[in-house]
């Protein structure tokens, strides 16, 4: 059954030369893809991956210099935490939406969260701060329609946390963000500024 399988995919002899060639130019275009994306880089929990697309600079400067900035990173928030499996799935779908959003330039002026990721937040901000939440208070408000699930989400009353007022890409003008590095191999770019 493998034998005939190999057989089959096999091209005929006169055609392994372009056929190695075409498979070696397809390959090496599909890793050259993954390493300018800097694809391995979302699977880490550095920050610095949220940059590696410029647009979200505001929120990452912004994120930064919060309260959140020394203690969370972008996942702490933005993904799942109760298991793996549902962490790297949440990761990958957004991701691609993501990647394929700003691939294509159909990203919006302004960022605003999808509901799936509105729900993951919500989950994050009582996770985290479970402590301060009782679904009983003598106080005025009261974490009962939080945890209801209600309408309500923490970031009604706690607008500003932890991204501050990110209304467009020039809401934060000075931001200082991590500098990203040249897409272009540095050998390729060594060749060019020699023919200059």
């Amino acid at each position: 059954m493998i034998s005939k399988l190999i057989k089959f995919l096999t091209p005929p002899q006169n055609w392994k030369l372009p056929v190695i060639i075409i498979s070696g130019v397809f390959f090496g275009l599909v890793f050259f893809t993954l390493h300018i994306s800097k694809a391995t880089s979302y699977l880490s929990e550095d920050p610095q991956a949220c940059v590696n697309c410029h647009i979200m600079s505001p929120q990452y400067a912004t994120w930064e210099r919060s309260s959140h900035g020394a203690k969370t990173t972008c996942n702490d928030c933005h993904v799942p935490h109760d298991n793996v499996v549902r962490k790297y799935y949440f990761k990958a779908s957004d991701g691609l939406r993501h990647a394929t959003m700003f691939t294509l330039r159909m990203e919006p002026q302004v960022i605003q969260i999808k509901d799936a990721g509105r729900a993951v937040v919500q989950e994050n901000c009582i996770r985290c701060h479970a402590n301060y939440l009782h679904p009983v208070s003598l106080r005025s408000i009261n974490a009962k329609s939080i945890y209801e699930g209600q309408d309500q989400v923490c970031w009604d009353c706690h607008r500003e946390v932890p991204h501050g007022r990110v209304n467009s890409l020039s809401s934060t003008p000075y931001a200082r963000v991590p500098q990203l590095s040249p897409a272009a191999p540095e050998w390729i770019t060594k060749i060019v500024s020699e023919k200059k």
